[in-house]
């Protein structure tokens, strides 16, 4: 068990827990990569008097066209290292491929993840980084509450005067597996308007009375407490309940 004061304590990882805690810190590390390297590209170019929109995707498809374009002016030594940069952008892209790839064979071949990716918003990236930081106990955890606590997900309060505020969320625990799951609440915001279960009528109401960051960020708690009963229960998400499924 780790030792640590002020904060729950979960037990050291087994070794494929470690394993997939692995996938998922290369897979980041090369994402950003990327991400500095597109930043570059784009800086570099609008030297040149080259604008490109933001986007990686937007980049990838305008960049062979500016190099084949022999009159935008660029010279040659510039086109050659930038074609360089091309090629390092397309192996980073097939990196992440692959570290994908591996998550989800891991993802399709667990039962556990398989019930957590019932939920909205949790797909294979989330589900295995949840199963790789929370481990087989997920009872070491109270309640749902407490998961999202951990993970930073509950607003903090203050109190003065005998009255209490609520502040912005923690933001303890693991950063990168809060990310994901906000990353994973925005998405499922935004087809909310499409979909008639309990969830989505929620997050409805949910965005009518509140900002767009906040409504997303308590989409993510309710995501995490809906993966902690999964867990805890052995049971897949039911989208026409809005709960655990039956039986």
């Amino acid at each position: 068990m780790a030792e640590c004061k002020g904060t729950r304590c979960v037990p050291y990882p087994a070794v494929e827990q470690q394993d997939i805690q692995a996938l998922h810190r290369m897979r980041s590390l090369t994402v950003e990569r990327r991400t500095v390297q597109v930043n570059q590209v784009r800086g570099l170019l609008l030297e040149y008097g080259i604008e490109i929109p933001q986007g990686r995707a937007t980049l990838m498809r305008c960049l062979p066209e500016i190099l084949e374009d022999a009159e935008n002016g660029l010279s040659e030594r510039f086109r050659a290292e930038l074609n360089r940069l091309l090629e390092e952008l397309r192996h980073l892209d097939a990196q992440v491929a692959h570290f994908d790839t591996q998550i989800q064979v891991i993802a399709q071949s667990d039962e556990t993840a398989q019930r957590l990716m019932t939920i909205p918003g949790i797909g294979a990236l989330i589900a295995t980084a949840l199963m790789a930081a929370v481990g087989e106990d997920v009872g070491l955890f109270r309640n749902g509450r407490a998961l999202a606590a951990w993970l930073g997900l509950v607003p903090r309060q203050h109190s003065t005067g005998g009255r209490e505020r609520l502040l912005g969320i923690s933001k303890r625990g693991d950063v990168y597996l809060r990310q994901l799951i906000i990353h994973g609440a925005r998405a499922v915001m935004r087809w909310v308007k499409r979909k008639e279960d309990a969830t989505s009528r929620w997050a409805r109401a949910l965005k009518s009375r509140r900002p767009t960051n906040v409504a997303a960020v308590a989409m993510a708690n309710k995501i995490a407490r809906m993966a902690y009963a999964v867990m805890r229960t052995g049971k897949p998400y039911d989208a026409t309940l809005g709960a655990l499924a039956k039986g």
